[in-house]
């Protein structure tokens, strides 16, 4: 295990995002480990909810932090086909503590922080991008911070990370 798995707290996170004079919303509510666990408290909390889903191509040599809207159903196929990867899935566990260090429920794009070596590709839903702010976990999953785009897009910069939009296809759910 690195270093980058180790140490790095939601309160460093917090100084990083200070010295970017970066400002967010800050929400502390009980663990969530997905977003049905939101549903079912009803948590109010400004911003866009999002389902943060990391995944892997069929070799385990590509790693995608997928960013999406909170009720999106995402087609793995044909997200396949788009990126022209092999047969995305989702990522194990293990996978997922030694690439972005964190564990399942805990991970969304702030996680970043801790894959210097940028061996995780970022992709945002593009529907998402039209808000303006996204909510998402500080590396713990009991609190929720809110992030307007343009202070993610200063971020990326300063992870020297490109801004990757993209049209996510959908399962289209039976009415």
């Amino acid at each position: 295990m690195t270093n980058k798995t180790l140490g790095l707290e939601d309160a460093e996170l917090a100084s990083l995002l200070s010295q970017l004079n970066i400002t967010y919303r800050v929400y502390h509510h009980p663990p969530l480990h997905d977003c049905q666990e939101a549903d079912r408290l009803k948590l109010v909390r400004s911003g866009q909810r999002t389902k943060s889903l990391f995944l892997r191509d069929n070799y385990g040599k590509r790693h995608f932090l997928l960013i999406t809207g909170a009720q999106a159903s995402v087609d793995l196929k044909a997200l396949s086909r788009q990126l022209k990867v092999s047969r995305l899935g989702f990522a194990s566990s293990q996978r997922l503590l030694r690439y972005l260090g964190v564990a399942p429920g805990h991970v969304s794009l702030l996680a970043l922080v801790k894959d210097p070596e940028r061996a995780v590709q970022l992709l945002i839903d593009r529907e998402l991008w039209q808000g303006e702010c996204l909510q998402c976990h500080p590396l713990d999953n009991r609190t929720t911070w809110v992030l307007s785009l343009q202070d993610i897009e200063c971020l990326l910069a300063y992870w020297r990370r490109p801004l990757e939009l993209l049209t996510v296809p959908k399962l289209v759910t039976g009415s």
